[in-house]
């Protein structure tokens, strides 16, 4: 490292809460690229953790947010501000449910609030209260939402979680079945499961949870976080399986890399909430709104939901090429951009590896290496990505 990455590191040590291990300083960043302070520039096939789904510092996103700031940056929800309602009217629109939109600042907030108004639901609905929820998903950092979490890594010292959670295995309508009982309120998942290791529902599962929850009179719950703003190749995965939940949750890409989260319900679920029963003083903040008004927008002008299903078809092509060429490599799973690839063994070998050829990406899972880049990647962009990958493997594994 640098002098000058060792120096912001140091100073990133000894202030920050060690919640993160950084290695790399961000400077800047433009469409699929980033660059550190040191001037090195990196694909990002992070992207931010599902955050840029149209790139940094796209042109439209930056000047709705420098015109919105200009005006006010913050509105007490005690008003109403223009691009919160206009952005919620488009999140009705493209989800299709006919429903009403809660919005938080990002989305463990947004799944709280999918968790409370399942509750308040259910009280008035025979004072049920439990979440079927799944083990490999995430939902969040807070408690509750951790709590929904079925994952011991993340909740252990965390001792006692909030009460109200039931655990069933993906993709398994027995085990879903199994964990019903009589306060059964809701079953909640992502579509894909992203940090659990890139996982999809099976059209079968999907298809079943919803028969489930008609039959039983719960509310299904998609958890859309990392999965939603056309990540799969429709504005929210879901989407794709011909199936519609009661209510869902979306944030990371929504607002551009800005912090935000909603919820959006159904119809019934519309006026659950009513006046003071939950808040949010920065929820639907104007230059986020402002900001995820440009990026539905985007997304609608360069046609990139069928754009993600192009591109992701030709990302998975090149990583099972890898798949079949190396024993290490296991398999390639996901729908869209949002791709994991298996490996045998740790995979942080394999993303520090392509790190070190110019190439950001993360793990997921104990065995999956996660690829989520811009939808709005260029054909030319990826196959230089692809060739970095390949140079990374070469070096790592070929005899």
């Amino acid at each position: 490292m640098s002098n000058k990455t060792n120096e912001i590191l140091e100073l990133y040590k000894s202030k920050l809460m060690p919640t993160y291990a950084p290695s790399v300083v961000i400077a800047s960043g433009k469409g699929v690229t980033v660059r550190d302070v040191d001037g090195m520039v990196y694909y990002d096939f992070t992207g931010g953790i599902g955050v840029q789904n149209i790139g940094y510092g796209n042109k439209k996103v930056v000047e709705a947010i420098q015109t919105q700031a200009a005006l006010f940056t913050h509105c007490s929800n005690l008003y109403a501000n223009v691009p919160a309602t206009l952005l919620a009217t488009k999140l009705v629109e493209i989800s299709g449910l006919g429903g009403k939109v809660f919005f938080a600042n990002s989305g463990a907030e947004a799944n709280e609030a999918a968790i409370k108004l399942a509750r308040k639901w259910g009280a008035a609905n025979g004072g049920r209260y439990e979440i079927v929820t799944f083990r490999k998903g995430f939902h969040g950092r807070t408690l509750a939402t951790l709590a929904a979490t079925a994952q011991a890594w993340c909740q252990e010292g965390y001792d006692p979680l909030p009460a109200g959670f039931a655990y069933a295995d993906f993709n398994d309508l027995d085990s879903v079945k199994a964990a019903i009982n009589g306060n059964t309120v809701a079953v909640m998942l992502e579509p894909v499961q992203g940090e659990g290791g890139v996982t999809p529902a099976t059209d079968e599962f999907m298809k079943g949870v919803r028969a489930l929850c008609d039959e039983k009179n719960l509310l299904m719950i998609c958890d859309e976080v990392q999965s939603g703003i056309g990540r799969t190749g429709t504005w929210f995965a879901w989407q794709g399986y011909g199936v519609k939940p009661d209510l869902f949750t979306c944030a990371k890409a929504l607002a551009g890399g800005l912090p935000m989260g909603a919820l959006v319900s159904g119809a019934k679920l519309a006026d659950v909430f009513t006046v003071s029963s939950h808040a949010s003083t920065f929820g639907g903040n104007p230059v986020a709104a402002a900001a995820a008004n440009a990026v539905i927008e985007v997304i609608e002008e360069e046609n990139l939901l069928e754009k993600c299903v192009e591109t992701g078809n030709l990302l998975r092509e090149a990583l099972q090429g890898f798949v079949d060429k190396y024993d290490k490599l296991l398999e390639v799973r996901g729908k869209g951009l949002m791709l994991g690839l298996v490996v045998d063994g740790d995979p942080k070998e394999l993303v520090d590896a392509f790190k070190g050829q110019g190439l950001l990406t993360l793990t997921a899972g104990e065995n999956v290496v996660r690829f989520l880049p811009p939808l709005n990647l260029a054909e030319s962009d990826l196959e230089d990505a692809v060739d970095m990958m390949s140079d990374a493997l070469d070096c790592l594994w070929s005899e």
